[in-house]
């Protein structure tokens, strides 16, 4: 079997895309047509930021994102328990 030779620019941009996209470097790599190991040590070596950096929003993100969904989820919960009470009381006067 015949070894590749890949270019030096062809490395570096799929290693820039596979730590900047949502898809999964394996998915990237069979996108390429290039071997999924190969993939992930031209990651190591030729990009900007580690693969595992540029996929984990910051910990103050996080925590900021949390608690903004619990208040968001105590207000849904709050709007569904009224709905539930009027829709009881509605339907004790049609009776």
């Amino acid at each position: 079997m015949k070894k590749k030779n890949y270019t030096l620019e062809f490395k570096q941009s799929s290693a820039k895309l596979a730590a900047e996209s949502d898809q999964t470097v394996s998915q990237t790599a069979k996108d390429l047509g290039i071997n999924g190991n190969t993939l992930h040590t031209w990651i190591k070596k030729y990009a900007s930021k580690p693969l595992l950096n540029a996929k984990q929003p910051a910990t103050d993100s996080l925590y900021e994102e949390n608690k903004r969904l619990k208040k968001e989820n105590a207000l849904l919960k709050q709007e569904r328990d009224i709905l539930k009470k009027a829709t009881a009381y509605f339907a004790k006067e049609i009776q």
